[in-house]
């Protein structure tokens, strides 16, 4: 069956610096009538950054909408029309100092898609070479390294709150040699 919907109208209820809101009239199945909530976003890129020990960088910082402080694998937001790969190179430099022989593309997540269009686009670097960070004017954190076989089995576990974060986690101990 076509589970198609045809949108009919869109109406902008926000537009902010980082998300646009959308309410739509959508034509579903059967021939009805729904309305839509659409978060817009440009979406964003995660690393699992894998040094040659087999250990994965991690940062901690404050996340303002769950209010408290999360573990999380490196990432950042896409800037409007930016290509996910360069930014997944920028956010490596950034957050960890480190820049990489190979950078390999994992796949692509929706972190929400019953209302968010955010496309999470992740990626694992090795070869990793330390340098120094470059962190964003209002960024703060705190960089860790953890064996990447105890991080995805923190990730079985649970203890990472950030999907993102758990979902490579698990590919990356797989994937990485």
């Amino acid at each position: 069956m076509d589970f198609t919907e045809k949108t009919l109208s869109r109406e902008v209820i926000y537009e902010g610096r980082i998300i646009r809101v959308y309410r739509d009239r959508a034509l579903i199945p059967g021939g009805k009538e729904a309305l839509r909530e659409v978060v817009e976003h440009p979406g964003g890129v995660c690393i699992a950054a894998v040094d040659d020990e087999r250990r994965v960088y991690l940062v901690e910082q404050y996340r303002y909408p769950m209010e408290e402080n999360t573990v999380e694998l490196p990432a950042g937001k896409l800037e409007w029309g930016e290509e996910p790969y360069l930014a997944a190179v920028r956010e490596l430099k950034e957050e960890t100092g480190c820049t990489a022989e190979k950078i390999d593309y994992v796949g692509v997540m929706y972190p929400s898609p019953g209302f968010s269009a955010e496309k999470l686009y992740m990626y694992i670097a090795t070869g990793l070479k330390k340098g120094e960070q470059a962190l964003d004017e209002d960024e703060y954190l705190t960089l860790s390294l953890l064996p990447l076989k105890e991080a995805a089995e923190r990730a079985l576990a649970g203890e990472f709150k950030d999907g993102k974060t758990a979902l490579l986690l698990l590919a990356a101990d797989r994937l990485v040699e």
